[in-house]
Formats: structure tokens, C-alpha cells, sequence
């Protein structure tokens, strides 16, 4: 580890039930206004959401993490097309496009040896380069399997089963799988002193 990177003060994060809020919050709020009035206002008022959890980040750490980025830039793209043409399709296809955007981006991290996961965790975690990789297969293939179901969901159930997924079946899928991965991190966690960069 260089001398820069070990005297550079620690980064400012936000509080943890700020984060969970931020969270959940957009996730609960389209669920009440789809019972209330439907899919397409549900849409505009998540992407209304992520806008101002981006802008909640950007106040309080002077900087965006990548995920939230980029599901914003897919949640307004799709529900812009929704809003636009009426077409509920394009909000129902959102989550297929940003599961295998994160599959896509873990696997090109993977064939071009940069350490994507290592920026999405924002160094929250100090692994060795062989946990780094590993974690990152189990990601890529976990946002693909999820891009593969939510495409066989909306397309096989109707619109209210398939909105009950999306709020209450993918966030404790993912709670899930991100515990079950606990005993690799276990496992590959750097010891003080040890230095991990190369990947």
C-alpha cells in the first residue's frame, strides 16, 4: 500500500438509516402509488426518487456512488420511454436492462482485470485479489440469473403479481445471496499489513 493512499483521510459516508432510507424508501413509495394509481405514475414517481437520492449523495458526500448512477441513468432512460409512449413494456423491461448491466460491467471487469466490485464497495471491504475475483463471478452470474427471471416474470404473470415481485421478492433475494457470500469474504479478507491491490 503506498504511503498517499495510507495517510489520505477516510472517505465521508452517510449514516446508515440515511442509506437504508434512501434505499428502501424509492422501492416503498412505487409500490404505495402503483395500488393507488397504476404502473406508469409509479414509474414517474421512482424516477422522481432517484433524482433526489442522487442529489441527497451528492449534497452530503460531494460525490455519487456508481451503482445509484447508473440505475438512475436506466431508471429515467426506460420510464422516460414508458411515460413517452404509454408503453408499460419499457417499465417492466427496466430491471432486465439494469440486472444485465451490472452482469455485463462485473464480467468486463473480470476479462480486463479491473476491480469493479472493489469501486461498487467503495473499499468497504479489503480482500485479497483471488477473493476479489471470485466474489466477482458470483455477482455477475447472481445480476444475470436476476435479469433471466424478471424477464420470465413480467412476460408469464400478470402486472400486480409481477410488481409484488419486484418490491418484496428481488431486495431479500439479494439480502440473501449478499449474506450467503459472508463465508468468502471470511475467508479472503486481507490481515493487517497485507496489501491487495493487484487484481
Amino acid at each position: 500500500m503506498s504511503v498517499e493512499k495510507a495517510i489520505e483521510p477516510p472517505r465521508t459516508k452517510l449514516n446508515p438509516a440515511l442509506k437504508m432510507t434512501l434505499e428502501l424508501g424509492p422501492i416503498a413509495l412505487y409500490f404505495v402509488v402503483y395500488r393507488l394509481y397504476g404502473l406508469l405514475p409509479a414509474t414517474a414517481t421512482m424516477m422522481v426518487t432517484v433524482l433526489v437520492t442522487l442529489g441527497v449523495s451528492w449534497a452530503m458526500l460531494r460525490r455519487v456512488p456508481i451503482m445509484p448512477l447508473v440505475t438512475a441513468g436506466i431508471v429515467l432512460v426506460f420510464g422516460g420511454a414508458a411515460l413517452i409512449t404509454g408503453d408499460k413494456t419499457f417499465a417492466k423491461v427496466k430491471l432486465t436492462v439494469l440486472y444485465a448491466a451490472f452482469s455485463a460491467a462485473l464480467f468486463y471487469g473480470l476479462m480486463s482485470g479491473k476491480p469493479i466490485l472493489k469501486v461498487v464497495f467503495d473499499e468497504a471491504l479489503h480482500l485479497t485479489e483471488e477473493g476479489w475475483r471470485k466474489l466477482t463471478w458470483r455477482w455477475a452470474l447472481f445480476f444475470l440469473a436476476l435479469a433471466l427471471v424478471n424477464e420470465a416474470v413480467w412476460r408469464n404473470v400478470e402486472e400486480a403479481t409481477w410488481v409484488n415481485f419486484k418490491t418484496f421478492g428481488i431486495m431479500p433475494l439479494t439480502v440473501l445471496y449478499a449474506l450467503a457470500q459472508t463465508p468468502l469474504i471470511t475467508r479472503t479478507m486481507l490481515k493487517d499489513g497485507e496489501d491487495g491491490e493487484a487484481f
